[in-house]
């Protein structure tokens, strides 16, 4: 009797959950919606980054690849003095080692990396998940504007004016670029 009771209430749970709405989404037909912050690949904001090899010595992965120059810049006075800075050559994230625990994201000091809601960057190669600055900076489009750093703008799309009059880093909103040269 105790069987009986037991398989019938089983069947009516399983009858109670046929008749819900399922909570599933059909993925490649239909894109979730997934929370402001959510942790999806790294994008890299490549005028900010200065080359100091924090996020590559903090990551415990070791798949984060960094080589860089430097170059002398002309003084901005006159009378001034040479500047060297560093530019940045290569920067790779080997995503098939990545275990995207955002300590590089964390550690950077001059915000050039931030994490990007996308997911679906799925490779049927592993060799093909080494991700350079180029495509890096690409995921920049779907970081969220509340975890740009602040002052900065996106560059307007292509054919499309920007109504704020936004400015991407390095220019001077001021200044008029034909004037400097």
């Amino acid at each position: 009797m105790n069987g009986v009771t037991g398989l019938l209430r089983g069947l009516g749970i399983t009858f109670r959950t046929l008749t819900r709405h399922a909570h599933t989404v059909q993925y490649p037909h239909t894109e979730p919606e997934l929370p402001e912050r959510s942790r999806g690949v790294i994008a890299l904001l490549e005028e900010n980054c200065t080359s100091c090899m924090l996020c590559a010595r903090e990551c415990p992965d070791w798949c984060i690849t960094i080589d860089s120059h430097k170059e002398t810049r002309p003084p901005e006075t006159e009378g001034g003095k040479e500047r060297a800075h560093n530019v940045l050559d290569r920067f790779d994230i080997d995503f098939s080692l990545c275990m995207y625990c955002g300590i590089c994201i964390e550690v950077c000091p001059f915000d050039a990396l931030f994490w990007a809601p996308d997911f679906a960057y799925a490779e049927g190669d592993i060799r093909n998940l080494l991700h350079g600055k180029e495509r890096l900076g690409t995921f920049m489009a779907s970081v969220p504007a509340t975890a740009l750093p602040e002052g900065y703008h996106r560059a307007p799309s292509a054919g499309v004016a920007d109504p704020a009059g936004s400015v991407t880093p390095g220019e001077d909103p001021d200044v008029d670029p034909e004037a400097q040269r």
